[in-house]
């Protein structure tokens, strides 16, 4: 299925119009209440189980489009709709045309996507502090049973992914979309690596 950010702007526009009249499982429910509803499309960002990648790409979007939802008149609206797979479903209805012409909100809703038809992530930096804020977060989930055997100090995930990092780099490579997930004995090595006292 060929995604809006293949297409040149006129195309996309021309393809997205309209587009939530074709959605099998989703009622527009707002679609009533307007009278220039196949002018609005709908595009979605996340869902309840995203993970790193969409979430950080869903902050890049709302920031763009943030100004288009506070203005009067918006032509732009975030939408939440319940979903039968994955409980809910987040995005935007976005005004495509308004008065025949491609509305700003619409132009940069699709640089953005042939951004990520280009490169899947929109920005590096936001990618990156959510893979290691999720690696941490692994990290005291991995060791839950390993924490009791030890005196940490707070903070201590920290310490461990540097440790790792420094000595078990493989242990703290992201290879999915939820951050990196050591193993037990690494987990282990680094408690004794960096110093920590055995709970006798």
């Amino acid at each position: 299925m060929t995604q809006l950010g293949e297409l040149e702007l006129e195309q996309a526009a021309s393809k997205a119009a309209g587009n939530w009249r074709d959605f099998d499982s989703v009622c527009w429910h707002r679609a009533s209440d307007l009278e220039d509803a196949d002018d609005w499309c709908i595009v979605y960002t996340h869902h309840r189980d995203s993970g790193i990648l969409a979430q950080s790409n869903t902050a890049i979007i709302d920031k763009a489009l943030e100004p288009f939802v506070d203005a009067d008149d918006s032509d732009a609206v975030a939408e939440q709709h319940s979903h039968w797979a994955c409980g809910w479903i987040d995005g935007y209805s976005i005004r495509v045309f308004r008065n025949g012409e491609i509305t700003d909100a619409f132009k940069v809703y699709h640089e953005l996507a042939e951004r990520m038809d280009q490169y899947p992530i929109l920005d590096e930096e936001d990618f990156s502090r959510r893979e290691f804020e999720a690696t941490l977060e692994n990290i005291g989930e991995s060791a839950w049973r390993l924490k009791s055997d030890f005196d940490l100090p707070d903070e201590w995930e920290g310490d461990v992914y540097d440790w790792l990092s420094q000595n078990r780099d493989h242990s703290v490579e992201c290879v999915g979309d939820d951050g990196a997930f050591p193993e037990e004995d690494d987990l282990e090595a680094a408690f004794s690596g960096i110093g920590y006292e055995r709970v006798s």
